[in-house]
């Protein structure tokens, strides 16, 4: 491993990108050095459809390696450097969202909105109760309100059954969302991450039927929009390949 690349170089130096098995995972190949994160360690990711797209991320390259145009390859260096040796501090992490989502959390001062809150939200609670088994309480207000201990266990033991490119993946999706429940949601393949977005999004899009657009928040959230759908994209990558 000594020839191995330590990435992030200014500007592209290799001709070749290829693929090679590692154990259970898989590695990129920069003129057949293998890539290593920031922190130097080997850059091996759990299935080949990730590797691919690693793949194709240095393949597009033409001359300055710019990390923007390159969120697998980012994600998965965070996965490798920073999830995986203190996966459990990030776990807890992000299964405490469910102690204070956003989908429990109505308007105090607002029939109409607390009433489009439960219509929109509800259902979401309800799915996280029947299919996670973890039951959450609403409330009006910003004051916390005590959850169930035995919700909050359940999803702290599904958050903790992810790997750490998966747990990678989870941390954005919940962090930008602002909710376990969405969060957990954009991990199956049978909810739509736009819906799930503009769920979390319903606030500000109530405010602003009343108040008008702002043209800064408005590109601040296309920017956590385009992330939540990359992040879900990761997750979705690191699923094992079905034989």
């Amino acid at each position: 491993m000594g020839n191995a690349v330590t990435i992030w170089k200014a500007k592209r130096f290799w001709s070749v990108v290829s693929l090679e098995r590692e154990g259970s995972g898989w590695s990129v190949h920069l003129d057949g050095r293998p890539l290593r994160t920031p922190a130097k360690n080997a850059l091996v990711v759990p299935t080949e459809a990730m590797a691919n797209t690693l793949a194709d991320e240095w393949s597009a390259v033409e001359v300055d390696i710019d990390p923007r145009r390159m969120p697998v390859t980012r994600a998965a260096n965070a996965a490798v450097d920073k999830v995986r040796p203190q996966f459990d501090e990030v776990a807890r992490l992000v299964a405490d969202y469910g102690g204070t989502d956003l989908l429990c959390y109505r308007a105090a001062d607002s029939d109409d909105l607390a009433a489009a809150q439960a219509e929109a939200w509800d259902p979401m609670l309800n799915w996280a109760r029947d299919t996670l088994g973890a039951e959450l309480v609403a409330t009006r207000g910003v004051a916390p309100v005590a959850q169930p201990r035995s919700g909050q266990e359940r999803l702290l033991s599904l958050v903790m059954k992810a790997t750490e490119f998966e747990l990678t993946a989870l941390h954005d999706l919940v962090s930008l969302s602002g909710s376990l429940i969405l969060g957990l949601a954009a991990t199956r393949p049978d909810f739509s991450p736009g819906k799930l977005w503009s769920l979390s999004r319903f606030d500000e899009t109530w405010q602003a039927k009343s108040w008008g657009q702002d043209g800064e928040a408005l590109a601040d959230a296309e920017i956590k929009r385009q992330e939540f759908f990359r992040a879900r994209d990761f997750w979705m990558l690191a699923q094992p390949e079905v034989p």
